[in-house]
């Protein structure tokens, strides 16, 4: 299924001309090797690009269609037109030189052998490159001398011929395709499972380059390396037969959505990747905005969800979004030499739009004065469950399957994972803080999984004022009984949030009694207005509480009571300026 999608994505990009034919890839290029008629190496041309990363500029290779190269390891294979200076010069600082040595041969065999049919002057050139190069003396060689020591760190060289690269020569180009075309003739034919069709078996597939936390040179997607993982006596890409054209496509589309670093995202070790059936990448920006930024406001993002959602096209960056088209989310997490799929989804556009709302609406909860960010987009939510990390230090990384988890709740309007609630109760039990953003969890988490009405019914935006909802009434007391310490004592370091507040939410019969002894000593101290006030707000929310305390709160009780602790101080706040 997965296969089957990235392979229509790469049909979809080839015919809009964004993507590479078969048999070619886009590879990362540094120098060119300008060669004259006769082969002779008479410039070395700088091919790389100045960059924005970060606050800094930097020169970086630039990418060009190249024929596809192959997946090597530690052997030795070379690749056409395109590769290292071991291969196409026979140099390199890794200090083997007779597998140097080999690197050059098997270069220029690949070489003569593809070229000698080809009848074009920059066929030749090439071709009288490799028959007349001397590895021996590319130190001394001028057009060399200068990047010496860059050459040798491993990036991509090609060939440049009158004016322009050897690979856009229609003879080479031609001498290539009919190479890779023929390739899979020695090879077993079998029904690809991507493509429904009979096809040549790709027993290796390309690596995928670009997943965070994996090889850097690359992983696979499908593999197969040890006899544990074969069944039946087949070997490698035998054990789930795809084609050669499936194996190219869907790697292609793969890394192509990996090299688009605008339309990825990272949220723990998770990588997310999305696309939109036909190739329109303002389906992308559409969706990276709803479900990852925090720079548009709650409106915004709503108003737009809910037209979507609805059933109705949007215009979005000069394109029009229909909400039938089929969208798709995945996510991949590094595994070793492989790579892990975290969670796949698939539906409309719509669809997802439909269910990003009701999300947002359950999330929304009344946000203190200097929270200036006015959503809480996925990777918001994870890092409520970690603790929180010094200034200019790398806050710990949250559950690995978090992510996933969260993120397909989302996308099919599914209960929370119960490793969300975990992860936030044990950080207001470790830090004793109620942010907006674990109220925020607190409130949505039940509001989709619980079915105790009474429960729901503290689960509002704002104060809910009316409800006798015990635990909740108890978290509102809490809040109030802090104020009048803080109050009556403005420069206490210890407040009795910091010694009872856990107690209090899950033994609420042992500790408020002295909490409101407590009070009696704290109201004393301040003057009569606000003395009474606060004399009022406590009788008020007693009169509310009509049974016994419990000894022991439940979970979700205590949830209530930390929403009720909450709600009770965002209108203490808000009310300051009035008391």
């Amino acid at each position: 299924m997965i296969l089957q999608a990235l392979t229509h994505y790469y049909e979809d990009l080839l015919a809009l001309g964004k993507m590479t034919r078969p048999g070619w890839a886009t590879v990362k290029v540094s120098y060119g090797l300008v060669l004259d008629g006769e082969g002779q190496l008479i410039q070395l041309l700088h091919l790389q690009q100045e960059v924005q990363r970060g606050k800094k500029t930097v020169l970086a290779p630039q990418e060009i269609a190249m024929p596809a190269p192959v997946k090597r390891a530690v052997n030795v294979a070379a690749n056409f037109l395109c590769d290292n200076s071991s291969y196409l010069l026979g140099v390199d600082s890794k200090g083997k030189p007779s597998r140097t040595a080999e690197c050059f041969s098997a270069a220029k065999k690949l070489h003569l052998d593809l070229l000698k049919d080809a009848d074009s002057p920059a066929a030749r050139a090439v071709s009288r490159f490799f028959e007349t190069w001397n590895p021996a003396q590319a130190s001394t060689h001028p057009a060399l001398q200068e990047d010496w020591e860059d050459l040798l760190k491993g990036g991509n060289l090609t060939f440049w011929y009158d004016g322009g690269l050897a690979a856009e020569d229609e003879a080479i180009r031609d001498a290539w395709q009919q190479h890779y075309e023929s390739s899979g003739a020695d090879t077993d034919e079998v029904l690809c499972l991507v493509t429904g069709r009979h096809a040549p078996l790709a027993r290796l597939h390309p690596s995928i380059k670009g997943v965070n936390g994996a090889q850097s040179s690359g992983a696979s997607l499908v593999s197969f390396n040890a006899p544990a993982f074969c069944s039946y006596g087949h070997e490698q890409g035998a054990n789930a037969p795809a084609g050669q054209y499936a194996a190219f496509a869907y790697t292609t589309a793969l890394n192509a959505l990996l090299a688009d670093r605008d339309h990825v995202s990272r949220v723990g070790d998770t990588t997310i990747l999305c696309w939109a059936q036909g190739g329109e990448a303002a389906y992308q920006d559409c969706f990276l905005m709803s479900m990852f930024s925090d720079s548009y406001t709650e409106n915004d993002i709503l108003n737009t969800l809910h037209r979507l959602g609805k059933g109705e096209p949007i215009d979005w960056d000069n394109s029009r979004l229909d909400p039938d088209t089929r969208f798709y989310v995945l996510g991949l997490a590094p595994n070793a030499a492989r790579l892990s799929v975290r969670f796949f989804w698939q539906n409309s556009f719509g669809a997802m739009a439909r269910n990003l709302e009701r999300h947002y609406r359950r999330l929304e909860i009344v946000r203190p004065a200097f929270d200036k960010f006015p959503t809480l987009p996925i990777w918001r939510l994870v890092r409520e469950t970690v603790r929180r990390s010094a200034p200019g230090t790398r806050p710990p990384e949250p559950n690995p399957r978090l992510a996933g988890d969260l993120l397909l709740a989302v996308l099919n309007d599914t209960p929370y994972p119960a490793t969300l609630l975990d992860g936030v109760v044990l950080r207001i039990r470790a830090e004793r803080e109620v942010t907006r953003g674990r109220a925020a969890i607190l409130k949505a988490y039940y509001l989709r999984n619980s079915q105790d009405e009474q429960l729901k019914e503290v689960m509002t935006v704002e104060l809910n004022e009316q409800s006798c909802y015990l635990p909740y009434v108890l978290g509102r007391l809490f809040a109030v009984l802090e104020a009048v310490q803080q109050q009556a004592n403005p420069n206490i370091n210890t407040t009795i949030k910091d010694r009872y507040f856990n107690s209090a939410s899950a033994t609420p019969a042992t500790v408020f009694p002295q909490l409101i002894n407590l009070a009696q000593k704290h109201l004393a101290k301040l003057d009569g207005g606000l003395a009474a006030y606060y004399n009022k707000r406590i009788t008020e929310l007693n009169s509310r509480i009509t049974q016994t305390l419990p000894a022991r709160l439940c979970l979700s009780e205590q949830s209530a009571f930390q929403i009720g602790y909450y709600h009770e101080t965002q209108k203490r706040y808000a009310k300051k300026e009035e008391l």
